[in-house]
């Protein structure tokens, strides 16, 4: 007995000896940032992601029962916030002690709405949630979920801090690649149908002219058709972008009537559950470079 008891002390004394902790982060960004500033506790700390890696952004997430038992179970709740995570009231009404950590505290948001917005406008004054996408934004990110995780882990706090300066190196550097290969495009207009890219084309002089607002999957109506043909021709048929979660029949119409070509940007809400590499964020940001310069230059670095 007395045995026992000296090793039970010992085990609550050792921080991350004994206790496994849980942090279960919203989706795909998160998660991806989570896992970088967490390398070397996996013996301890397990990261979970709720969203599956299929979902996309959060805007209408449903939460699911599997997602409040992970949730009743974790030690902490990381999110990217600014909104993304709609669903974040029922969680604290039914899970008041967990704390939250949001990504996006203190840093500076866009507003919806400063391009022409076709279909279904935004709501006035939305801010836009997808702060991710610029990489000095994800280093203040990345600062704001490290001090999370470190307040909930506070034994891991010199890990966790390396980690964070590991992470915040590598995504200055890719904001300095990208500055470079995005810094001399002969045309600057492009055209989404996703309000996601505004950070990203905020960050490097790009110009988002129009933002088609629909559903993944929404079949439009040939009125609707008629409309964005107007609209996209009005505009001088600047390069038309998807994303390569969803198949737009809707983009490719468009390009076959204007002549406006089809392109597909990354908004890293999704990817590979297993087998991650640290640098996936980078990886697909630098191949969303290459297909802008393509689209908007005709060269690819």
């Amino acid at each position: 007995m007395k045995k026992f008891m000296i090793l039970l002390l010992a085990l609550l004394v050792l921080p991350g000896l004994a206790l496994c902790e849980t942090i279960v982060t919203s989706f795909y960004p998160i998660w991806i940032m989570t896992l970088n500033l967490t390398s070397g506790l996996e013996d301890h700390v397990t990261v979970r992601n709720l969203a599956a890696p299929t979902v996309g952004c959060l805007h209408d997430y449903q939460l699911q029962p599997a997602d409040m038992k992970a949730l009743t179970a974790a030690d902490a709740f990381l999110i990217n916030g600014a909104g993304m995570e709609a669903f974040l009231p029922e969680i604290t009404r039914s899970l008041p002690d967990l704390p939250i950590v949001e990504a996006s505290e203190g840093i500076e948001l866009l507003e919806n709405g400063s391009a022409v917005e076709i279909l279904e406008a935004e709501e006035e004054g939305e801010t836009n949630s997808h702060i991710w996408l610029d990489p000095l934004r994800a280093v203040r990110m990345a600062e704001n979920l490290a001090a999370g995780l470190i307040r909930v882990l506070p034994g891991d706090e010199a890990v966790i801090t390396a980690n964070l300066a590991d992470y915040r190196v590598r995504l200055e550097a890719l904001d300095a690649r990208l500055r470079q290969g995005l810094g001399d495009l002969s045309r600057k207009d492009i055209v989404t149908f996703h309000e996601a890219f505004p950070y990203f084309a905020a960050a490097y002089g790009l110009n988002v002219v129009a933002v088609v607002n629909k559903e993944p999957g929404e079949v439009l109506t040939p009125a609707q058709l008629g409309e964005l043909v107007r609209e996209i021709r009005l505009l001088g048929n600047p390069p038309l972008f998807v994303e390569p979660q969803y198949t737009d029949l809707s983009a490719q119409t468009l390009s076959s009537e204007t002549g406006a070509p089809v392109y597909s940007l990354d908004p890293i809400v999704t990817g590979p559950e297993e087998n991650v590499p640290p640098d996936y964020y980078e990886t697909v940001m630098l191949q969303n470079m290459n297909t802008l310069i393509t689209a908007l230059s005709g060269n690819i670095n």
